[in-house]
């Protein structure tokens, strides 16, 4: 009998009023199990106590957050192999990415302990005299967290972790398409001595659930990772509260592949980048800006290798390349690749859905070539396996082209030149620039986010996390006269 799993709603694990299947994409006949989608009521239930719990924990000493944090850190990079493994069943990716996906999850929660013994506050003299001035920062309350099926630990726990670190309840609602990998996050959270209600798992749709969550005045702040389309919605939904939102939205990164970089070095940057988690990155390069002079040299590598990538069963030794997370995408994919062939770009290699041992919503990387920057497949977040070769005459061409782009995430140039290395990342219109790198990894402990159509609100990650999930306080102290 297929196992059920159910929301964990007021420091209680309680059943939905419907369940829903979650299947594995490398083998749809494989069910992981029904998990329970949350009702209305519960989801006020939910928000209700955790206004009560979050003032606890906000007086809680940080002592006890650290430990708190540290327990939940601490575990989840013991399990990783085990919940790396369950991450790969429920959303496709190799293994070994859902195992490293998992440990840096863990990490997250260990930095953000450590983050609680670290929050100082600022002292200033007033300008009237006998005053003096204490600047410190408080809890924004009570955060809902509304987190995608692509990074469905990591990304939730870059934002759990803080929301804890600085005091706030948090109720969580994950993306329908990987809700076994939120079930074990929240097991691990629910075994910590916390008030009773400072963390929910509330499953269930978006546009039931998730809108109900961002139009909700007992929600201080919204962290959403997902479409431009959807955030959007969210932001008209909050500012009818006047909730604080951060958002991590679309991106369309370039790497700009210049005639003086190591052409092997550039092949494998973006070949891993393009094609790394089936291309269902937030940071996955998918166009990729080509000097003339190296360009078919570049292509001619960039083919071979995309080639040579194993596409294979998220569980199976070997796999470079898992399947796309559902029918939905694999589907969204397919209609890009006729798209960029009817625009008039070149299907080089790939592009194709391919039939394996096991069911499942598997598709070769494939690689346009001879594409404009304002051909659509250029312009839109595709989200699949597939990049596009720009051609480019000189570095300045290609600076323009990469910033030609209502997006702003990442964008990354190889170089073997300082001078174009340091006027790329002074003049490149994103969030985060990578040299001599692929565009996607960034690191935990800096802060994250675009500009454009890529983000909006303050950055997540580091110690700038604090901008989202705190709110500042400045109190005047006279200290009389003395005697």
């Amino acid at each position: 009998m297929t196992q059920s799993y159910q929301n964990y709603i007021a420091g209680e694990w309680v059943a939905g009023g419907s369940e829903i299947e979650n299947r594995n994409p490398s083998d749809v006949s494989d069910i992981i199990g029904l998990y329970a989608q949350a009702s209305a009521d519960q989801l006020d239930q939910a928000l209700d106590q955790a206004r009560v719990a979050q003032a606890e924990w906000e007086a809680t000493g940080i002592e006890k957050k650290y430990n708190v944090l540290m327990a939940i850190g601490t575990e989840m990079m013991a399990r990783a192999e085990e919940l790396g493994t369950l991450l790969s069943r429920e959303e496709g990716k190799p293994i070994a990415e859902g195992k490293g996906e998992v440990y840096r999850a863990g990490q997250f929660f260990t930095y953000y302990a450590a983050e609680t013994l670290r929050q100082m506050g600022d002292t200033a003299d007033s300008v009237r005299d006998g005053i003096e001035i204490d600047v410190r920062r408080e809890a924004l309350g009570v955060v809902g967290i509304i987190s995608p099926w692509n990074f469905p630990t990591a990304t939730a726990s870059w934002k759990i972790a803080p929301a804890l670190c600085y005091g706030n309840a948090v109720v969580w609602k994950p993306a329908n398409a990987t809700p076994a990998s939120a079930v074990a996050l929240t097991e691990i959270i629910a075994k910590q001595d916390v008030p009773k209600g400072l963390f929910s798992l509330v499953m269930g749709t978006g546009s039931e659930i998730g809108q109900r969550l961002v139009e909700s005045p007992k929600v201080d702040g919204i962290s959403f990772t997902g479409s431009v389309p959807v955030g959007k919605g969210i932001a008209r939904a909050a500012i009818e509260n006047l909730t604080k939102v951060q958002m991590e939205m679309g991106s369309k990164n370039a790497l700009a592949v210049m005639d003086d970089a190591d052409i092997d070095l550039a092949v494998a940057m973006s070949a891993g980048g393009a094609f790394g988690g089936s291309g269902q990155k937030c940071t996955a390069s998918s166009r990729l800006i080509v000097h003339a002079n190296v360009h078919d040299e570049f292509v001619e590598k960039l083919l071979k290798a995309t080639q040579a990538m194993k596409v294979g069963h998220g569980q199976h030794a070997g796999t470079q390349i898992g399947p796309v997370v559902s029918q939905q995408q694999l589907d969204e994919n397919l209609k890009y690749v006729e798209l960029g062939k009817s625009e008039g770009a070149e299907l080089a290699c790939g592009g194709q859905r391919l039939d394996m041992p096991t069911t499942g919503f598997y598709m070769s990387p494939g690689v346009f070539i001879n594409t404009k920057n304002d051909m659509r497949i250029n312009r839109e977040e595709m989200f699949a396996p597939l990049a596009a070769v720009i051609k480019v005459g000189s570095y300045d061409e290609a600076l323009t082209t990469l910033n030609d782009t209502n997006f702003g995430l990442t964008a990354g140039i190889m170089t073997n030149s300082l001078a174009r290395a340091t006027h790329f990342r002074r003049n490149a219109k994103a969030g985060c620039v990578m040299v001599n790198l692929a565009t996607a990894g960034t690191d935990y402990h800096v802060p994250f986010g675009g500009r454009g159509d890529s983000s909006y609100g303050p950055r997540e990650q580091g110690s700038y996390a604090a901008e989202f999930y705190t709110v500042v306080k400045t109190a005047y102290i006279s200290s009389g006269t003395p005697v």
